[in-house]
C-alpha cells in the first residue's frame, strides 16, 4: 500500500532546513537506492552545494544465472546506470565514489567494517561533506543492514550528523518507526524536482525487467514500490535528535 504523503501529519521542509545548506554524502547499498531513497534530496544538492554518493556493492548479484549479463558485465552495466541517475539529478561521475564491495555479500564482512568506517569519514573530511545519509537499519536486507552499521562508526568518527532513509522497510516493514526508536522524522520538500528523480531511477533500467530477459530469478522492483517513492515525499530520520 502507497503510504500518503502528509499520512502523519509531518510538514515539509526543504533541503536547506534539512541540511543546513551543506553539502551531503550519501551512502547507497546498491546502484538505485541514492535515486529511489534521495534522488529529491540529491536534485536539490546538486543545484546547490552539491552532494557525494557513495555506493557500497557493485550491484552484481541483481541476476543469477544470467548469460547476456554474467557478474562482470552486469556490475559494469549497473556503474553506466548509476553515472545516467546522477547526470539526471544534476551532478557528474566526479560525484560517485565506488567501493566495489559484493553484491548480497557486505553481512559477512563484519571485521572489515572499521577500516570502511574509516575510509568513509576520510571521504567525508575531503569532500568537506558535513551531514552523512545512509539507509535505515531496519531494512531486511544485509547490505542494508552493513552499511547503517557502517555510516554509524563512519559519522562518529567524522563527527558529523547522521541522516537514515529507509528504503525496503518504507515497503515491507509495517511497524518501522517504533523499531527506529525515538527517531526524529523530516519530510522532504519534492521543491519541483520529481521530474528529475524519474528520470533518475528509470536510468537503472537493469532493475526495471527491461534489459535483461535471460534470468528468471532476476530481481526486477516492484511497479508500486517505484510508485511508493515518486508519488509521496521522501522520508529521512535523526536517530540522535530526539
Amino acid at each position: 500500500m502507497i503510504e500518503a504523503p502528509d499520512a502523519r501529519g509531518i510538514p515539509a521542509i526543504g533541503f536547506a532546513a534539512l541540511c543546513g545548506g551543506r553539502k551531503p554524502l550519501v551512502l547507497a547499498p546498491h546502484p538505485d537506492d541514492e535515486a529511489l531513497g534521495c534522488g529529491t534530496l540529491l536534485a536539490q544538492a546538486f543545484a546547490g552545494p552539491g552532494a557525494h554518493v557513495v555506493c557500497m556493492t557493485d550491484g552484481a548479484a541483481s541476476h543469477p544465472g544470467s548469460a547476456s549479463h554474467p557478474p562482470a558485465a552486469l556490475a559494469a552495466c549497473r556503474a553506466a546506470e548509476l553515472d545516467a541517475a546522477i547526470e539526471a539529478l544534476g551532478g557528474g561521475p566526479g560525484d560517485i565514489t565506488r567501493l566495489g564491495l559484493p553484491d548480497a555479500g557486505m553481512g559477512a564482512l563484519g571485521g572489515r567494517y572499521d577500516a570502511i568506517a574509516d575510509d568513509i569519514a576520510a571521504l567525508v573530511t575531503r569532500m568537506a561533506a558535513r551531514i552523512l545519509i545512509a539507509p535505515a537499519a531496519t531494512d531486511p536486507h544485509c547490505d542494508h543492514v552493513a552499511t547503517a552499521e557502517i555510516a554509524r562508526r563512519a559519522a562518529r568518527r567524522a563527527g558529523v550528523r547522521l541522516l537514515s532513509y529507509p528504503i525496503w522497510s518504507r515497503w515491507a516493514v509495517p511497524d518501522f518507526r517504533d523499531r527506529l526508536g525515538a527517531a526524529v522524522e523530516y519530510r522532504l520538500d519534492p521543491a519541483g524536482m520529481g521530474a528529475r528523480k524519474a528520470r533518475a531511477i528509470a536510468a537503472h533500467a537493469s532493475q526495471h525487467g527491461e534489459l535483461i530477459q535471460d534470468a528468471p530469478e532476476g530481481f526486477v522492483l516492484p511497479a508500486e514500490f517505484v510508485a511508493m517513492f515518486l508519488e509521496t515525499d521522501e522520508i529521512f530520520f535523526d536517530c540522535d535528535a530526539a
